[in-house]
């Protein structure tokens, strides 16, 4: 398997620290919100690398932080008028709703930063120590002059940088680029004690510190969204290799950005989308599979048009499934329907091949696609005749699909007495010629959210 790597900017063989054994970080979410589209991409594309990798036959340690402290959680709990623990106690409840609906595994650890402010303290006396930071009126700093190595994960020269993103320009600063590791107490604000008087913790130091709590101070993957690369991602290189003198991660992943009908998603564009909005129209797995329907590192554009086409698609893949239930030959398979499910297989091949390449999850889709094409056609040419045949193609698509965390819906509809009473009396009304009571039957039989299909071989019943 190859992985991109933000560090060395290259496609890499993935070796890992241990074998057999992944120990994988994935920058969670700043719970002041329910998670917008652009998060769920992250969460839903390291999830399906941690269920690839399981696949693959890896033990993996999978941490997702939640950050329950910062300018923001303090800014929007004043706003509502409650704690900072309320704000982030019903938010990271609204996260869980999310993402067990986008089928997003649930880690091993959720580490919060407000239940880790020792290990943070810890860190960062460490990083004192060894003459990396510096602190003034309460406020401790790294300082990124004295560490050589800042910028290599970026790119970015410490003579060029900005004071910027999430770095507050601040004269006391020996640099522009230096950002704090704690931050003194301010009124109203909640505080933990410290050597250097009460405060917080800054937000780069809280991630090193969960890592290293529950991975060890090197890691084989992390990973995060792309806007994560500068200056968070850079400064937990720094703080961390800094700290213990080793490498803090072998493999650094980072996802695309979502663009929304073309242009930047933001609230000030008014087209800012949390998965909670988009779910009012599509369901979780339509959202899911429209995520992964592009290669992860690329942009991808949301918009109604291409989400149509992701609930057409993954309604085609399930239409197949269908199908395939209502085989019921037995006996030897043919020659023919043997020769379609050996092309089967090597469509199953061609999809670990392509998530081998850095989890090219669009072309392991198409793969996907290339087993319904195969189905269709032994359907249309009467060649898939068997319930063996059947059931083996079945058992592919759901295992493929499990590794993308998609096509595991139920694709035979529970025979309730009220509905298979419904199915006699339309197929009598059919009979009988009288289609008006068929039709209604039929509306009926759609308010119970089945739909019954008229085929040349009989009917079939499938959910709406």
């Amino acid at each position: 398997m190859k992985l991109y790597n933000s560090m060395t900017r290259t496609k890499e063989e993935f070796v890992p620290l241990e074998e057999n054994k992944v120990r994988m970080y994935n920058c969670g979410p700043t719970v002041y919100n329910r998670f917008h589209i652009g998060n769920a991409r992250n969460f839903v594309v390291f999830d399906t690398l941690r269920k690839y990798l399981v696949y693959s036959g890896y033990n993996v340690t999978f941490v997702q932080n939640f950050t329950d402290i910062d300018d923001k959680m303090i800014n929007q709990s004043n706003e509502e008028n409650i704690t900072v623990k309320e704000l982030a106690d019903k938010n990271i409840a609204e996260y869980f709703t999310d993402a067990r609906g986008l089928s997003v595994k649930e880690a091993d650890f959720y580490p919060k930063a407000t239940e880790n402010i020792g290990e943070i303290i810890k860190l960062i006396k460490r990083i004192e120590a060894n003459g990396y930071a510096y602190e003034i009126d309460g406020d401790v700093y790294f300082d990124t002059s004295a560490y050589t190595g800042y910028g290599k994960l970026s790119r970015h020269k410490l003579d060029d940088l900005e004071a910027g993103a999430r770095v507050q320009t601040d004269n006391r600063k020996k640099n522009p680029a230096d950002f704090a590791l704690w931050k003194a107490m301010k009124p109203g604000e909640p505080s933990w004690g410290s050597p250097w008087g009460k405060g917080r913790p800054g937000w780069h130091i809280e991630c090193s510190a969960m890592s290293m709590k529950h991975l060890g101070e090197t890691i084989d993957i992390h990973s995060g969204g792309q806007d994560l690369l500068f200056p968070h991602h850079e400064n937990e290189v720094a703080q961390s290799e800094s700290a213990t003198g080793k490498p803090f991660v072998k493999y650094w992943l980072h996802n695309g950005f979502i663009n929304v009908d073309n242009e930047k998603m933001s609230k000030s564009l008014g087209n800012f989308f949390t998965v909670r909005d988009v779910v009012k129209l599509y369901t979780y797995e339509e959202i899911r599979y429209f995520l992964l329907s592009a290669q992860y590192r690329s942009p991808v554009n949301f918009s109604d048009k291409l989400m149509e086409q992701s609930k057409n698609g993954l309604s085609r893949i399930y239409e197949a499934l269908i199908n395939l239930t209502y085989i019921n030959g037995t006996g030897i398979s043919s020659d023919d329907e043997k020769q379609i499910l050996n092309n089967i297989n090597l469509c199953k091949k061609s999809f670990i091949a392509h998530m081998d390449d850095d989890l090219n999850t669009a072309d392991a889709i198409a793969d996907i696609f290339d087993i319904v094409k195969e189905v269709n056609t032994g359907l249309s040419g009467d060649i898939l005749k068997t319930t063996d045949a059947a059931g083996t193609v079945i058992a592919i698509i759901r295992e493929l699909g499990n590794v993308l965390g998609i096509l595991q819906g139920d694709i035979t509809v529970e025979i309730t007495p009220e509905i298979k009473a419904l199915v006699e009396k339309r197929n009598r009304a059919r009979e009988a010629k009288d289609f008006t009571a068929s039709d209604e039957i039929r509306d009926k039989l759609k308010e119970l959210g089945v739909l019954m299909e008229d085929t040349k071989d009989g009917y079939k019943l499938k959910y709406l």
